[in-house]
């Protein structure tokens, strides 16, 4: 009676591998831990620790100076449509401050009528609102514009990332100050060695701006500008000023060094577009993607990101043939605007070659254009903005490569 038991629970499993279920290949690891008594785990902590047996790690671009650069979200390893604040990419010009919020003030000047120095404690007290939305740096993907690009989702599309962000309307503390006629921009400066500067014109300071503090549900982590930062949804992140402590409204913009040398896009003709704030629709399938292998034959779930920094995402169709034909993906509810959003696809692996890639629509009606298509519009001078299709080749054996690299 027992064998016949144990012959059962062996044919039950091998029906979930055949169905893509998950199984216990060990049998003497399986019968040990059912023989094995209840033991008392770790003790309680203070924070909250990941487990060890999970590796997701941000990659960093070496750099000659340690406290400049950037590091790249792990998208290969993310699941849902939120990247944990430990995982968020970062982008750093002059290193990381350490703050004391206790000390740190907010000044608000220029053509205003009451100028203001608000504490982080008074910012804090004010009415706050709270919104999911993804943050791009005007830079992710830049490697795309060459002949041979990153070979994972990670280093070639890893400078984005998706956060609860909750703090102050900035439209709300510019109420308070008083807008004098002739103020068209908001010059935001940083606490940081470098005093990061962007101009921001006054139209969208008074639209959806949010002065945050918080992220994903405590206060923002040091590398992610604590104790304030800009929010600004849909624009590159540059501009979404780290460390924040002050905003001067003037009648012109600054014409700063990270708006003109920098984050500007170098046409074919020698002229440059500046002030090409909002990041456009982009998709990337994250499994399977660059470095990655399929085990074997079967059937797979496709699975990736697509963000628009117009508004919500519409819709997702997905290749498996290189571009010959599309269908579409199911996409994950909600749908929120500006925000990352999970689409998926049941699709069956047969051994054979394969060219996997995604396009996103958002509300706008905006599609997501080819690679061929950008550089015939812009050449391949710039460094930024790039939105392209992403294309991998699940090859014959299971690898998977960068079609570009």
């Amino acid at each position: 009676m027992q064998d016949s038991k144990r012959s059962s629970r062996r044919k039950l499993l091998r029906i979930g591998v055949a169905a893509g279920g998950a199984v216990l290949a060990n049998r003497q690891i399986a019968k040990a831990a059912e023989d094995t008594p209840g033991q008392l785990g770790i003790p309680l902590g203070p924070y909250g620790e990941r487990s060890p047996f999970e590796k997701a790690v941000r990659w960093r671009r070496d750099t000659k100076t340690p406290e400049t650069g950037s590091s790249f979200t792990p998208l290969q390893d993310s699941v849902g449509t939120l990247t944990p604040s430990s995982l968020h990419y970062e982008r750093h010009h002059a290193g990381i401050p350490t703050i004391d919020p206790a000390h740190h003030q907010l000044v608000i000047h220029g053509l205003v009528t009451r100028p203001l120095s608000l504490s982080v404690a008074e910012i804090r007290r004010l009415p706050s609102v709270t919104r999911t939305l993804v943050l791009e740096c005007g830079g992710n993907s830049g490697s795309e514009w060459a002949a041979k690009t990153g070979p994972d989702v990670q280093r070639s599309y890893g400078l984005v990332s998706c956060s609860e962000w909750t703090g102050v309307p900035l439209s709300l503390l510019l109420s308070e100050v008083g807008v004098q006629p002739g103020a068209s921009w908001v010059i935001a400066e940083g606490a940081d060695a470098c005093r990061m500067e962007r101009s921001i014109p006054l139209a969208k300071a008074m639209d959806n701006i949010l002065v945050a503090y918080g992220q994903n549900g405590e206060a923002l982590r040091p590398a992610q500008g604590y104790p304030l930062r800009l929010i600004i949804p849909g624009w590159e992140g540059n501009a979404n000023v780290k460390w924040l402590h002050s905003l001067k409204l003037t009648d012109q913009a600054y014409m700063a060094r990270d708006e003109t040398a920098k984050y500007t896009d170098l046409m074919p003709d020698g002229k440059a577009r500046i002030f090409t704030y909002q990041m456009e629709a982009k998709s990337v399938i994250t499994f399977p993607s660059g470095g990655q292998t399929l085990p074997g034959t079967g059937l797979y779930e496709l699975t990736g990101l697509a963000w628009s920094g117009r508004g919500r995402i519409e819709r997702v169709e997905i290749t498996t043939d290189g571009g010959r034909s599309w269908v579409k993906a199911n996409i994950q509810e909600p749908r929120l605007p500006i925000a990352f959003t999970r689409f998926r696809l049941p699709w069956r692996f047969d051994g054979r070659d394969a060219v996997i890639a995604s396009r996103a629509v958002d509300e706008s009606g905006y599609t997501q254009p080819t690679r061929e298509a950008l550089i015939g519009a812009r050449g391949t001078n710039s460094n930024y903005h790039f939105n392209g299709i992403k294309y991998w080749k699940v090859q014959a054996d299971g690898t998977v490569i960068n079609v570009e690299a």
